[in-house]
């Protein structure tokens, strides 16, 4: 069951819900940056399949929600936006545990909720998390001249080991061809955004990350680790993996090992 609903400021974000009779929970998925939630549906049928309720939408800006394409006007949009998510997900299934798996922005996303909106959820699983604001801060200007100027997404041959996830990435209309300058800007503001307040941060969580991820380097997740108060946390690294542990040849574990965690805190 898919549609429109206007997020916390009245912007439509489109979204879908994948139920399951008897559910045991209940997962929102974050995508990452210039990606859309289609992307996910081999991971949402493994989650059905376990007995998971899944609810995905797309930020604002990508895929088929609304909002300039490729832009963001204020970080905070995308933590509210999750939140506005995670209380709809919480109002349709108040007998279940609700997690949310987050993957790069999406992860961030999600890191950035569990900072600024405590005691929501019953844990947060992180996939290749864009956490730390060193990587852009290299990146981009100080001051941005024009925040609508194009920036091309020319980071597709770096996604996965699969051609084939590559090439269909490459070939996907919904995947954006250009994000713009002020969308990386708020990106870069709100992971500063984060990085001070990461020890707020105190929910179960399950960090993922790949040792060979050329996009975010799996140190930042080490280090997103070592910097949360999170009382249960766990951190694995898959060797040889490129940035979309979900989608290598490999995923099945990766998702068995998300599966497994969630099962533990029931």
């Amino acid at each position: 069951m898919s549609g429109y609903i206007p997020s916390f400021d009245g912007l439509e974000l489109f979204f879908t819900r994948d139920l399951v009779e008897a559910s045991r929970v209940a997962v929102l998925i974050v995508h990452g940056m210039a990606e859309h939630f289609g992307r996910y549906d081999y991971v949402k049928d493994q989650l059905n399949a376990a007995g998971y309720s899944v609810y995905r939408y797309d930020h604002r800006g990508h895929g088929q929600s609304k909002g300039i394409r490729g832009h963001l006007d204020d970080f905070n949009a995308l933590i509210d936006d999750a939140n506005f998510m995670v209380d709809l997900v919480t109002s349709e299934n108040p007998e279940l545990p609700v997690f949310m798996l987050g993957h790069s922005m999406g992860g961030y996303t999600a890191a950035a909720f569990g900072a600024k909106y405590p005691g929501k959820l019953k844990g947060i699983i992180l996939s290749a998390a864009a956490t730390n604001s060193a990587n852009l801060k290299q990146l981009l200007p100080p001051v941005v001249p024009d925040p609508m100027i194009p920036i091309p997404n020319s980071l597709s041959s770096l996604i996965c080991t699969d051609p084939a996830v590559v090439k269909a990435y490459e070939e996907d209309p919904l995947v954006l061809k250009e994000t713009t300058l002020g969308l990386l800007d708020q990106f870069l503001k709100g992971q500063i955004w984060l990085n001070e307040n990461e020890a707020d941060f105190e929910y179960p969580c399950l960090i993922l990350h790949g040792s060979d991820d050329q996009i975010v380097p799996a140190r930042d997740s080490k280090r997103f680790y070592e910097n949360i108060s999170s009382p249960d946390k766990s951190l694995k690294i898959y060797d040889g993996l490129y940035h979309e542990i979900l989608n290598e040849p490999v995923k099945d574990r990766v998702i068995a090992d998300i599966l497994a965690w969630v099962d533990e805190r029931l």
